[in-house]
């Protein structure tokens, strides 16, 4: 995974605006806009092998999209997107690596990841929301046969699973539940 994008644009624009290193003014390419000569695009070649692999979006001086081209095969793998305060709000990635995304990460203002959508195949449609607290997996739920409707809801106690509960008959709600307990035994709770 590479450094914060915030954190790479803006060590671009200082790097190129103060005549550092040669070799990495080389690797940036940057791009104005032509009627109000503010910044629109950096072009970086992270790596140093002469492809452009990193595009940062730009608004003057303020990131507002990065893409990157982390294996580059020419299909974008991660998109990050800024907020007016500089702050990450949400990450996007390439499972499949098609050059869609099928996986967002969201971001709380204080940088904490808060929730991540994932979504199966290439439709887009998300299938499994999971919810973040202090850097832990505090719940989830999932449509697990694709039918557009949540069917199945997690909940975790630390970093243990502590229940599952699903809707088979599709009412909505859920009708059984697997109680798992910090010694490993489960309990069914049928609720039909």
């Amino acid at each position: 995974m590479r450094t914060s994008g915030c954190l790479l644009a803006l060590t671009l624009i200082a790097s190129s605006c103060h005549n550092a290193d040669p070799q990495a003014q080389h690797r940036i390419k940057p791009q104005y806009d032509a009627k109000s000569g503010r910044l629109k695009l950096l072009e970086y070649d992270a790596n140093g092998n002469g492809i452009v692999d990193t595009w940062s979006y730009m608004d003057g001086p303020r990131v507002v999209r990065i893409e990157i081209d982390s294996d580059e095969d020419g299909k974008i793998d991660r998109w990050e997107y800024y907020d007016a305060g500089q702050h990450l709000e949400k990450v996007g990635l390439s499972r499949l690596n098609n050059g869609k995304p099928d996986t967002w990460q969201f971001f709380n203002s204080d940088g904490s990841l808060a929730r991540v959508e994932l979504s199966r195949g290439q439709e887009g449609r998300v299938a499994r929301v999971e919810h973040y607290e202090h850097g832990r997996m505090v719940s989830a739920e999932e449509d697990t046969d694709g039918d557009g409707r949540i069917d199945k809801w997690e909940t975790y106690d630390g970093d243990r699973l502590a229940s599952v509960a699903f809707d088979p008959d599709h009412r909505g709600t859920a009708t059984r539940r697997l109680l798992y307990a910090p010694d490993g035994t489960v309990t069914i709770a049928d609720g039909r």
